[in-house]
């Protein structure tokens, strides 16, 4: 399965497919390089190391990129400049995707800047990119000279008809009510990143015990790559503090930072007390900081070493968190809805001292978003956007778009609420989030307001989703731990794992873990899952009690939609030349038709105009019934009959034989352009012309009676064009004035 000349190739068989891992010639300049191939689908992934360490930086610089390529599916951009711009925000997820989980494995204390950009080179639409991304990442790290305690590997998990699948497709994953996706070491499991259709808890532990076996099996490929190619591992340049640093520090700051933590304040109060403390530090070093001994970000960074130490260790030897709380005690919980004029529904949900207001707007079909990217999907109806202002921190900083972070927590609440949403609900959904106040937990906090604003709606979610935010805190050497509910900030910078745990009564919708420790022993995921679901649960409680179910209507301020199906093969009839006819009928009525490629018909507008558009798209799209009765326009008159418009581009013809219960002269006599006639469809030949009845309306005659008396159904005269109806006027028209109509005039019918 080679695919480059002059490279080393290793394989796994993973998910009944090979998996090929190849380095050698791409990118020869990289630090590390190498493909990835699984199927059709191939991906490039470098990592370089800068060989100075970024001056003045007291954090790591890692930058992970994922580099969409449309050319990978034969496909040139939609942009005016028709080529890549700006990530979509696929991309920037699969970013965060990769990043996530190569974070936690580069050496404490590294300041060298590292890039790692994962490019898709080719793609076959099925093979999905988010495990393979993450095996390309880890391999190029691992074969490369920069430091890193890797690998690592990366799998998906679906659930279809009972069954787990390693690596499902796209077809399959249309069908999985699960789409879990894990990455982790040969040890054990450090990030994950799943959505699911409301699945128990030990379901989708199983499904990460299933992920970490198969991350093994990929993970020992790496390691033969590593063998064979790997280069010399550099030395980092590591900013620790001093021994003697971080001992002066701990003895000015420790027991100050444990008084105020045993007071139990709010994150305002505690942050400034801590912040007096760092001074008093800072103050303490200041000459040695102005005669260059220490810098000012050693001193720094020992303060917040202690911070850690002594905030780490009073909760896993009292139990007692940073603001009082026991280690599964939830924050209070305040509930309103509807406090927004006009918008279609809103939720605000305060849960200490993070608020989040959620707003939903309802939208047609046609305002769903449209997807030009490589992953699977062409568009959207169902979006969630997170928005994280600097007043929610009480800071002042720029404004200039959503970061990283916060379309990745739009994206977790998002797969956190579409589990609920019917399937047969014709709306486009925007849920926004606005944060108000910070403190930890906001990507949670958006997932009950978001509940909240779409019961405000009147949408009839199938159940309404909690979300909550669990922390961990272990000490390595002792095996001691405390899961936490519901972390603040402080926990969460502090701790070794965050983990959002969102769903029903009924299971898990979404599911996002992160850890910044080598690995999560299996029974503390299974005890923080119970957890998470005692502390979900009773969040859901606080949420119902103001609001127990969806309105029973939707918002007044929502457009209203009606949905009809129609026979795929007739869409063109309805959109008409050039969209002509369904252009026509958004004018004439007002509305908003937008149609799918199944043939679903949504109609949206006020009411009675949309209940007419409707009726007018049922009568151009339904087949003509022989035998029944319609009434129509007439929009053409001849000798031999009338023609009436009995729907859109169809008229049928009433033959003079037919048109009243007695002998009818002249057409007029009966139907002038523009009348109203109303008369049976006798029959509908082969190339769709449509022959009518009016007497059989007014005699109540059956579909067989009056063909046996509709003349103009004789044969006669040529086959051109309504060679049957000038059949009917060159022979029964005869026929007609020699004897008929002498008998009328010498004391016939219509005399009497």
């Amino acid at each position: 399965m080679q695919m480059f000349q002059g490279t080393q190739l290793f394989t796994a068989e993973v998910g009944g497919r090979t998996l090929a891992i190849e380095a050698g010639l791409l990118a020869p300049q990289a630090g590390g390089a190498v493909t990835v191939r699984y199927g059709d689908t191939v991906l490039l992934a470098t990592a370089v190391m800068s060989k100075d360490a970024r001056p003045g930086t007291n954090f790591f610089p890692l930058t992970v990129e994922f580099e969409e390529r449309l050319y990978a599916a034969g496909r040139i951009p939609g942009s005016f400049f028709r080529r890549e711009g700006k990530p979509s925000e696929q991309a920037i997820l699969m970013s965060r995707l990769v990043d996530r989980p190569l974070r936690p494995l580069f050496p404490k204390g590294m300041r060298n800047e590292v890039q790692v950009i994962v490019t898709a080179m080719a793609t076959d639409g099925q093979n999905l990119m988010d495990p393979l991304a993450i095996i390309a990442a880890s391999a190029a790290l691992h074969v490369s000279d920069i430091p890193w305690n890797g690998p690592i590997a990366g799998t998906t998990i679906g659930f279809v008809d009972g069954e787990f699948i390693v690596n499902p497709t796209a077809e399959q994953m249309e069908h999985s009510s699960l789409s879990l996706v894990a990455a982790g070491t040969d040890d054990n499991i450090l990030m994950v990143e799943a959505g699911a259709r409301e699945l128990p808890e030990d379901l989708v532990l199983e499904a990460l015990k299933l992920a970490h076996e198969t991350n093994r099996i990929v993970i020992a490929a790496i390691n033969e790559l590593r063998a064979a190619l790997g280069k010399e591992k550099a030395a980092p340049t590591v900013f620790l503090p001093s021994e003697a640093v971080q001992q002066g520090v701990n003895d000015l700051a420790a027991a100050k930072i444990a008084a105020i933590l045993a007071q139990g304040l709010g994150k305002v109060e505690i942050n400034a007390a801590l912040d007096g403390v760092k001074a008093e530090v800072k103050a303490a070093f200041a000459e040695r900081i102005a005669a260059g001994e220490v810098s000012d970000l050693e001193v720094e960074d020992a303060y917040e070493a202690t911070l850690k130490q002594v905030t780490r260790k009073r909760v896993l030897t009292t139990g007692i968190r940073p603001d009082g709380r026991t280690t599964t005690q939830i924050r209070p919980i305040s509930v309103q809805v509807g406090n927004l004029p006009r918008v279609h529904g809103s939720g605000l949900f305060m849960r200490g001292e993070t608020h989040v207001l959620t707003i939903a707007t309802l939208g047609t079909p046609g305002d769903a978003q449209r997807l030009d990217s490589l992953l699977p999907g062409e568009e959207k109806r169902y979006m969630h956007h997170y928005n994280f202002p600097p007043f929610s921190t009480g800071e002042a900083t720029p404004m200039r778009g959503p970061k990283r972070r916060e379309i990745g927590h739009g994206a977790l609440a998002e797969r956190a609420l579409v589990a609920v949403i019917p399937e047969d609900f014709p709306y486009t959904l925007r849920l926004v989030s606005e944060v108000l106040s910070s403190n930890g937990s906001t990507s949670m906090g958006s997932v009950c307001g978001s509940t909240l604003a779409l019961m405000d709606a009147g949408v009839p979610i199938t159940a309404p989703v909690a979300g909550i935010a669990m922390g961990l805190i272990q000490d390595m050497e002792t095996g001691e731990y405390q899961i936490l509910s519901d972390i603040q900030g402080m926990e969460d910078a502090l701790g070794d794992m965050d983990f959002k745990v969102a769903g029903s009564e009924h299971g898990i919708t979404a599911l996002q873990m992160d850890l910044k420790i080598k690995g999560l022993d299996f029974e503390i995921l299974r005890r923080a899952l119970d957890q998470a679901r005692e502390g979900r649960m009773y969040i859901m409680s606080k949420m119902l009690a103001v609001l127990p179910e969806p309105r029973s209507s939707l918002s007044e301020y929502a457009p209203r939609i009606l949905t009809h199906h129609i026979d795929p093969e007739k869409i063109g009839k309805l959109i008409g030349p050039g969209g002509k006819t369904v252009r026509g009928l958004q004018e004439q009525f007002g509305v908003k038709i937008d149609i799918e490629e199944d043939g679903t018909v949504y109609i949206s507008g006020e009411g009675l105009n949309a209940e007419r558009a409707l009726a007018d798209v049922q009568r151009m799209t339904e087949d003509i019934e022989i035998g029944k009765i319609y009434t129509g326009t007439v929009v053409r008159v001849e000798p031999y009959g009338a023609f009436v418009n009995i729907m859109p581009g169809v008229d049928g013809m009433v033959h003079i034989s037919q048109l009243a219960d007695y002998r009818v002269d002249k057409v007029e006599d009966i139907a002038n352009l523009g009348d109203e006639l109303t008369a049976m469809v006798i029959d509908v030949d082969p190339g769709g012309k449509v022959r009518m009845s009016r007497q059989a309306v007014l005699e109540g005659w059956s579909v067989e009676e009056a063909r046996s008396r509709d003349r103009g159904a004789r044969p006669a005269g040529g086959g051109g064009r309504n060679g049957g109806e000038r059949g009917g006027r060159g022979g029964d028209r005869r026929d007609n004035r020699g004897g008929d109509r002498r008998d009328n005039r010498s004391g016939g019918d219509r005399r009497r």
